[in-house]
């Protein structure tokens, strides 16, 4: 399968643009969507997902089609380019930018993108290629290492059905404090496993794009807020000075953000004990911050639906 090429470095307008698919892949994907993930030609048969990334540079939206493996219950996906000399583009995308989006048969949901390593890399490649042979040959064709990425599902803490705007505040926090938890876990297991080495250790692939997807979603949601906040200041007045202390603590976490994505630039360099002493700092502010806002919002967020009504002629 093709590759959709991330080539412009400019950002999306406002209006965002619908995901960018490759002509030879537009009759695939458009044959997935109509019948439930089958498709036919010389795909039949074949185990095939549709994986939407954001561009490393662009910021835009692609799908690609990708064949796809279970290996210990793992959904995982190999960037084999057909043997391809470089890593194909959805690859480095995700690199950048860690939530993507899976469509598997007739199911949609998002998921952290996170490359196999090391011995464990090696040891699922082994078994891909038992199992999939080619991939043995485009491993050899293209003389790199393929990556082999599990896509792991982002549970949504306590998701269910959602009525309310409270609803979505607490769904969403719930998943910002339990991505949080899951990265400081991570990286006191990393630095546990290296103590006393003697040797720097960096960080891996693992903390990294599950720090990457936490910092991406936090980002997202504060900005999110910061557009809606001053309308629902002015429609319930008694909010005016919580809203305005939440914004201010918005920069104060942003801060954090940007120095834990900077700690990340170069794992192989990146001082674990400052990463940590970061990790720290963000659980404090964030739980902090996300606490008084559900105490401040929720009876008012809870009177409003979600999702809002489709307006009527």
């Amino acid at each position: 399968m093709t590759d959709q090429t991330d080539q412009t470095a400019q950002p999306h307008p406002h209006a965002r643009p619908e995901p960018g698919v490759s002509p030879f892949n537009v009759p695939v994907v458009e044959e997935f969507r109509a019948n439930g993930g089958h498709v036919g030609g010389m795909f039949e048969g074949g185990d095939l997902l549709l994986l939407t990334t954001t561009g490393a540079r662009s910021g835009r939206e692609y799908v690609n089609p990708l064949g796809y493996l279970r290996i210990d219950d793992r959904l995982l996906v190999v960037g084999s380019a057909g043997g391809a000399p470089r890593d194909p583009d959805w690859y480095r995308n995700l690199l950048a930018h860690p939530m993507v989006v899976v469509e598997l048969g007739t199911e949609r949901f998002e998921a952290v993108a996170v490359p196999a390593e090391g011995a464990e890399r090696d040891r699922l490649f082994e078994e891909i290629v038992r199992r999939e042979p080619g991939f043995g040959d485009y491993e050899l064709r293209s003389e790199r290492r393929l990556p082999v990425v599990e896509l792991q599902p982002a549970d949504l803490e306590g998701a269910g059905e959602v009525t309310n705007l409270a609803e979505k505040l607490f769904e969403v926090h719930g998943w910002l404090r339990g991505q949080l938890d899951r990265v400081r876990d991570e990286a006191e297991t990393y630095l546990a496993e290296h103590a006393g080495s003697g040797t720097p250790v960096g960080l891996n692939l693992q903390i990294r794009q599950h720090c990457l997807a936490f910092c991406e979603s936090l980002h997202f949601h504060h900005s999110g807020e910061d557009g809606i906040f001053p309308g629902l200041a002015q429609g319930y007045p008694h909010l005016r000075e919580p809203i305005e202390r939440l914004i201010a603590e918005h920069r104060v976490v942003d801060r954090i953000r940007g120095e834990l994505e900077r700690l990340l630039e170069d794992l192989a360099t990146a001082d674990p004990d400052r990463f940590r002493a970061e990790l720290d700092r963000m659980s404090r502010e964030l739980h902090a911050h996300l606490d008084f806002e559900e105490k401040s919002l929720i009876p008012v967020l809870s009177q409003i639906p979600f999702p809002p009504p489709t307006p009527t002629e």
